[in-house]
């Protein structure tokens, strides 16, 4: 997916879209920068809160593709469906990463 969203922001930027490709494209690479970080948490709640981070940077990535969605900036919605599709999966995923943390720890 993360490939995905910096060839999302370079079509965008190609139809002069600089604000939805830029907000994108921070908070869609920032999902895994904040995963592999949680890697190497120094502990359970440093882990906790960097997977909670990536959980909400995932929720904002969705909230900026529907948005594109909804404007119509790309003339095709098949790629922006997949990667809504994505984003929810890995919310998914995320989401439950962090309730099964937060009761390991508690």
């Amino acid at each position: 997916m993360f490939l995905d969203i910096i060839g999302l922001y370079k079509e965008l930027v190609q139809k002069n879209e600089y604000v939805l490709s830029k907000q994108v494209l921070r908070s869609g690479t920032s999902i895994g920068a904040n995963v592999e970080e949680a890697q190497a948490a120094q502990s359970k709640n440093d882990f906790t809160a960097k997977m909670s981070v990536a959980s909400k940077e995932a929720r904002e990535t969705r909230y900026w593709l529907m948005l594109i969605k909804q404007g119509k900036f790309l003339s095709t919605e098949k790629s922006l469906n997949g990667l809504i599709l994505k984003a929810d999966s890995i919310i998914n995923i995320l989401t439950k990463i962090v309730k099964t943390s937060q009761k390991r720890k508690g």
